[in-house]
């Protein structure tokens, strides 16, 4: 068996690095850490302590369902920013599919599920549920 030491960095096909740079980093709040070229194509931000990569892809990026949230990226959020951060989307175009309040399982607390421009489904947590102290 591998020994894992965490994650390092997980890796979002988007088909134009700009646009996604304003969602990300402009809407979002990510922080850019290197842009490689345009004939690579790949952004690499930081979100808290943790790192993603934008990488253009040529492929079409599509969904079962537009408003299947089964396969998604998470972003924990403090629980007194919930609110606000539900607003800022709405006021930036961005509309929430799925809202819902978990009281039971690993990740409990409020979440909201959304779409980046390309159609990748995210979703922000609410952090005041106890399953996420140990994440910030």
């Amino acid at each position: 068996m591998l020994n894992l030491k965490g994650l390092v960095h997980f890796t979002i096909p988007v088909s134009d690095i700009a646009r996604s740079e304003a969602f990300y980093a402009g809407l979002l709040g990510m922080k850019v850490i290197q842009r490689l070229p345009p004939a690579v194509g790949m952004l690499f931000l930081r979100c808290g302590r943790d790192y993603l990569v934008l990488s253009r892809t040529t492929q079409p990026i599509g969904l079962e369902r537009e408003d299947d949230s089964s396969i998604h990226h998470a972003f924990a959020v403090e629980g007194d920013e919930f609110d606000a951060a539900l607003m800022e989307l709405e006021r930036n175009g961005v509309k929430v599919f799925l809202s819902e309040v978990r009281d039971q399982g690993v990740f409990t607390g409020r979440s909201a599920y959304f779409h980046d421009p390309d159609g990748n489904v995210l979703e922000i947590i609410d952090l005041k549920a106890p399953a996420f102290r140990a994440l910030v």
